[in-house]
């Protein structure tokens, strides 16, 4: 008697609606919490005080944490890569961030700007893997991701300049969250159709 490895058939198995559903949530509260994010930061990012530092930690930690979510429920071994490598940087750069608030809003900009390029690259990559049919094609993941990679070394730049400023992080927050939340709503308009089509072929 053949025994097959069931593993195989979980990696290549194509995401069930559940998945789906699942990562349509995630998308929805990585946005939401992305634009709530940018309504707080955009009145305290002139000052740089604690308020404005925490914010800048939690940031990058609402990204780890979405990463985190989003490796326990993959199966695709490239997937789990991806979403790894983006925990561990946005953890690396909340603390990074963190520890150079203090010297001022270039370096601030700097390290925001490091972590946005290679975080967009790394979104990039995975809406690449994620194409398919079941998960919605990914435009806006793709789209998001690759405006990160050029606006963060936009940013890099802008931090050599003479008047660098924090404001730009709260446009960039929103620009972000809204990306996720139409990815999040294109899942769900993808699901709701799905179920009709089982209902009426029933």
């Amino acid at each position: 008697m053949i025994r097959t490895n069931p593993s195989i058939y979980a990696i290549s198995t194509p995401s069930s609606p559940a998945n789906r559903t699942s990562l349509s949530k995630l998308y929805l509260c990585r946005g939401l919490l992305a634009l709530l994010w940018a309504a707080a930061f955009a009145p305290v990012h002139a000052s740089l005080g604690a308020a404005a530092t925490a914010l800048l930690v939690i940031y990058p930690l609402i990204d780890a944490i979405s990463s985190l979510v989003d490796y326990r429920a993959l199966q695709r071994d490239a997937e789990r890569r991806i979403t790894a490598f983006n925990a561990t940087l946005s953890t690396l750069a909340a603390i990074a961030t963190g520890s150079v608030a203090a010297y001022g809003p270039a370096a601030v900009l700097a390290v925001f700007g490091a972590w946005a390029a290679i975080a967009g690259a790394a979104q990039f990559a995975l809406g690449i893997r994620r194409r398919g049919e079941e998960f919605g094609r990914q435009w806006p993941m793709l789209v998001s991701g690759g405006l990160s990679f050029l606006v963060g070394i936009t940013y890099c730049i802008q931090a050599t300049g003479p008047m660098p400023s924090l404001a730009v992080l709260s446009v960039y927050a929103t620009g972000g969250g809204g990306f996720f939340v139409i990815q999040a709503g294109l899942l769900a308009w993808r699901s709701r159709r799905q179920r009709r089509s089982r209902y009426l072929v029933r």
